[in-house]
């Protein structure tokens, strides 16, 4: 397991980049070992110029296990600023407001340098040590999380017979691999109901990861979601304005929290126009791994309070910049109406 700072860690020495390749009839999927570059957020909030309270959070990366963050810059017209931890889920935000009129259009800069590693791991043994006191809350259910009713129905359906955590794990998986798909409509990464994606069978990558961090914990198996973005696969400036993405971990015990992407398989199978068979090796690498290209921007929690708390009702989830003005939240779903915001990727 490799070490590193928590948010600002020494340069990462320089490495051979491998690439790994999987085949599925006419087309190929690469995956290099290391991403690295500078990403960008340039963020402007409309609001009048005699508004005196207008306030910004935007997700703030750390470095981790699989990821280093550091050179960090913010720039802005901003009047205070401050980094922040959300109390439920320890994720940070980087908090801006501005406090008086403005005669000009609000705006922040924020940018750092990221580097992201494949997450590859293999299978597990169903002999298995107990499940720790500390993650039991991935077990519960919350307001955007149901395990009851139709999710526990679907859930011990798919599981019958399995009694591992690892083993519960790739049923579930393959239940939502098997039984839903991408639906290209969905605005922005969806909004994550879970009842209304099991109605439809279908949807983006929040929609179809909170179905397995539901189902998976109606099974048993600790879960949560991971929010992030994809970063640039070509060397050189990328836009990554549209490139945010919600995967999922479960906890293995005696291993630790474990990467899984049913959405992403999902996802290829739409752009590729294939089958599901067709999309076999893509389908068993994300059962216990991700790939390079995404950084993590935070973990778990729904129905949240930021920090300092926002006025206007509690956030679906953290992933995008959410602003307020004057104590009234604008549309944070990719909208980029008065909420506005472009993200770059130079790789290295």
């Amino acid at each position: 397991m490799r070490q590193t700072s928590f948010i600002d860690g020494l340069a990462v020495a320089s490495f051979m980049v491998l690439t790994l390749v999987f085949f599925s009839a006419d087309f190929a999927y690469a995956k290099p070992a290391q991403i690295s570059g500078e990403v960008v957020f340039k963020v402007t909030v409309d609001a009048s110029s005699d508004s005196d309270n207008v306030r910004l959070w935007i997700p703030y990366p750390i470095s981790g296990d699989y990821q280093d963050i550091e050179d960090v810059k913010i720039d802005g017209n901003f009047d205070h600023q401050s980094i922040l931890a959300e109390g439920k889920t320890g994720n940070l935000a980087l908090y801006v407001e501005w406090d008086k009129p403005l005669n000009e259009q609000r705006y922040i800069t924020f940018s750092f340098k990221a580097s992201s590693f494949e997450r590859k791991n293999g299978t597990y043994s169903a002999t298995e040590a107990l499940i720790p006191e500390y993650i039991k809350p991935f077990l519960e259910e919350t307001k955007f999380i149901p395990t009851g009713g139709e999710v526990r129905k679907i859930a011990l359906e798919a599981t019958k017979g399995k009694t591992s955590i690892a083993e519960k794990h790739k049923a579930i998986y393959d239940w939502v691999v098997e039984n839903t798909k991408r639906d290209p409509s969905v605005k922005g990464c969806g909004t994550g109901i879970v009842e209304k994606v099991l109605t439809k069978r279908s949807g983006k990558c929040t929609d179809l990861s909170s179905v397995y961090v539901a189902l998976a914990r109606a099974a048993g198996v600790p879960a949560r979601e991971v929010f992030g973005l994809r970063l640039g696969k070509k060397m050189g400036e990328s836009d990554l304005t549209g490139g945010h993405h919600c995967w999922a971990e479960y906890y293995q015990p005696g291993y630790g929290w474990i990467e899984t992407d049913p959405a992403d398989v999902l996802k290829f199978i739409y752009v590729n126009k294939i089958d599901l068979k067709q999309a076999d090796d893509v389908r068993n690498y994300y059962l216990n791994s991700v790939d390079s290209n995404r950084i993590v921007l935070g973990r778990g929690g729904r129905a949240l309070h930021l920090n300092p708390p926002q006025n206007d009702g509690p956030l679906n989830y953290f992933m995008y910049p959410y602003a307020e003005v004057n104590g009234k939240s604008l549309e944070w779903l990719a909208a980029q109406k008065k909420l506005k915001y472009k993200v770059t990727f130079k790789r290295n």
